[in-house]
């Protein structure tokens, strides 16, 4: 289940975007001189894609109301960006010598004297300063001071059936703040948020999953239900368990012990240490011991209807109890946004970060490319070359609606795990057998059929595609010196012959066909509130068990942070340290059996039987070595001992 930005970033089969600004931009270079605005540096990527002279509606009144965040370049812009690659890169002299929060922001953070003079510049223009972090400067005014402060005329512009404010033309600062300031968000008003009040709503209507189920996988054959590619299929999993994971990722005696892992979301659900204790008590997962669970919370919350709050209670609760099961002696940090915004979420990281509360950050949320803007491209970026130089690394989920055209129309990857500076987690269908032995991954991607009314057949079998891993080539972010070598030129290339960033970078389990048992306190027909258990899957899923095992790695490499992970973990392809994932592991078409309620809930509206198949995710493909699906593949039994190397 993967939660959507501003929209709601939550997911699939109850079962996980924002992009980056290429070139000088991403790599936190100084603005450019404005050739046509003497005096002026123009902010790079502030006028929107959909900002184009055929969907301008006019000029916006000058008494509107604008609300803004001006984020401060630092010292050493460029700098920040060429350490943060000097410290993750295992080949660099620089590998691992990290910075403590407070180095970090001496070393490349705004001086008081930047600060002061883009204080006065917005002021001086007649915008008033709402607030003032490490990061940015927030203002609040009418349409033309914020047209003075920022050098461009703000429009109305048609964007699909709605109609939002933008810049005419990029943006600027004066060149007399000598580059002080990276961006300006909040020129363009339309919703930049992630799926998944005020106070916040009572948990989500009950959802349970029908049996029968197997155990593990094969470990019930649907004998009643016709065949499928040429005999008879399995019940779909129950939902595996921390042992299960445990055994199939080769996580071995390590426990995460020492280790410290962040979680972000929005909001926060009422019930999570209740539900967490629970849940690892009925699953044999080690008891949560005292303050190993800590939350980090906003004051109050805003647009919980608007990003249907409580839809963001599940996500928490599945990515908790994952790393739980998966590194059960991991510290675990919870840090929830205000709202599903990514002004919201960007605060939420940046907490992180200043204050150093994990090496190891998980994030099952997102938005497709095409609704990111540059500006807040830049902002993300600078927030995780800052943890890079701390020795911190992000995880993203890759999505959960393969290459988005089913979605959207267009063949796409989702944000920021399209991000160069985070790593982007993948999906896939995991099989583990008796004993907990790990017998193969396909990619996670799912073709689905109905019963037909006699029972004797597939109806239209295999079906449509109904979900699977985000993956593909990014249209915005250059390729990383990380991935050249290893991603196919053909994925690289598929958009521009420069080269390009392809997600996701690694894989675990996300389909929830084949997926994790978490437990939830829930909203019942008769009006209570109680806690019950469901099979759930997604690359909400998959970013969690990856961030879990990153802990155990981090353990077993004596505890030094991993930080930014992405250059170790191309610099391992093609070892033992990896599943090399496929669709056809087996030589022959693979699928299960699931039987769901019509209403959710119980039986009493019916039962819904159908056949879903197995490594079908839309366009891309899960092949030999590297690909946009798994990316380089799943963690094996060497992956957490190659750790013990370094």
């Amino acid at each position: 289940m993967r939660s959507k930005r501003a929209k709601v970033r939550a997911g699939v089969s109850m079962a996980a975007t924002l992009p980056m600004i290429a070139g000088a931009l991403a790599l936190g270079i100084p603005a450019a001189h404005a050739a046509d605005n003497p005096g002026r540096d123009t902010l790079a990527g502030t006028k929107p894609a959909w900002a184009t002279a055929k969907a301008d509606k006019g000029a916006t009144p000058d008494a509107s109301q604008v609300t803004a965040r001006v984020y401060l370049a630092g010292r050493n812009a460029s700098g920040l960006a060429a350490y943060a690659k000097a410290v993750s890169d295992p080949n660099s002299a620089a590998y691992g010598t990290y910075l403590s929060a407070g180095q970090a922001q001496a070393r490349f953070g705004a001086t008081k004297a930047q600060v002061a003079a883009v204080k006065s510049w917005l002021t001086s223009a007649g915008l008033k300063v709402t607030g003032v972090t490490q990061h940015y400067v927030s203002v609040t005014g009418d349409v033309a001071a914020a047209e003075k402060a920022f050098g461009t005329q703000l429009h109305n512009y048609a964007k699909g059936s709605k109609t939002y404010r933008a810049p005419a033309k990029a943006a600027s600062a004066p060149d007399s703040l000598n580059g002080a300031v990276l961006t300006v968000t909040g020129l363009d008003n339309a919703p930049h948020k992630a799926t998944h009040a005020d106070q916040l709503p009572p948990p989500d209507a009950v959802f349970k999953n029908s049996g029968p189920f197997s155990s593990y996988y094969g470990s019930n054959i649907a004998t009643t239900l016709p065949d499928a590619y040429g005999g008879k299929i399995p019940y779909a999993i129950q939902g595996y368990t921390g042992k299960q994971l445990r055994a199939a990722y080769g996580a071995g005696t390590y426990t995460g012990k020492g280790v410290r892992v962040a979680i972000t979301d929005a909001y926060a659900s009422p019930t999570i240490a209740f539900d967490a204790a629970t849940y690892a008590n009925k699953h044999g997962d080690a008891a949560w011991s005292t303050g190993q669970l800590h939350q980090v919370l906003p004051k109050k919350y805003t647009k919980t209807t608007e990003c249907g709050a409580a839809g963001w209670y599940g996500e928490e609760t599945l990515d908790v109890e994952a790393v739980h099961a998966v590194a059960p002696a991991a510290d675990v940090t919870y840090v929830g946004a205000a709202s599903c915004y990514d002004d919201d979420l960007l605060d939420s990281l940046s907490k992180i970060v200043d204050k150093h509360l994990a090496d190891i950050v998980s994030n099952s949320w997102g938005d497709i490319e095409a609704n990111q803007t540059p500006d807040l491209a830049a902002a993300y970026d600078q927030v995780f070359q800052l943890g890079a130089v701390e020795g911190i690394g992000f995880y993203f989920s890759s999505g959960d609606n393969g290459d988005e055209v089913a979605n959207t129309g267009t063949k796409q990857v989702d944000t920021p795990a399209n991000s160069a500076w985070v790593t982007a987690v993948g999906g896939t269908s995991l099989a583990v057998g008796k004993g907990d032995k790990y017998l193969w991954e396909t990619g996670w991607g799912t073709e689905k059929a109905l019963l037909s009314a006699d029972g004797k057949s597939w109806t239209n079998f295999p079906g449509a595609f109904t979900s699977g891993a985000g993956g593909g080539t990014s249209k915005t972010v250059a390729e990383p010196f990380y991935q050249k070598g290893v991603v196919p030129n053909a994925l690289a290339t598929a958009n521009n012959a420069a080269g390009n960033r392809v997600v996701p970078d690694i894989a675990a389990i996300a389909d929830p066909n084949t997926g994790f048992k978490v437990g939830q306190t829930q909203s019942f027909p008769d009006g209570s509130q109680q806690y019950s258990e469901y099979r759930i899957g997604g690359t909400s899923l998959a970013s969690p068990v990856i961030a879990a095992v990153q802990a155990l790695a981090q353990q077993a490499r004596g505890g030094k942070p991993i930080g930014f992970a992405n250059p170790t973990i191309y610099a391992k392809y093609g070892s033992k340290a990896y599943h090399d994932v496929t669709d056809n592991p087996t030589g022959s078409g693979l699928a299960v059996a699931r039987v769901d309620f019509a209403n959710s809930f119980d039986a009493s509206e019916g039962l819904l039987t159908s056949v879903r198949t197995l490594g079908a995710d839309s366009s891309l493909k899960a092949v030999k070595g590297y690909d946009d699906v798994t990316g380089v593949g799943t963690p094996a039994s060497g992956y957490v001992e190659s750790y013990t190397r370094r």
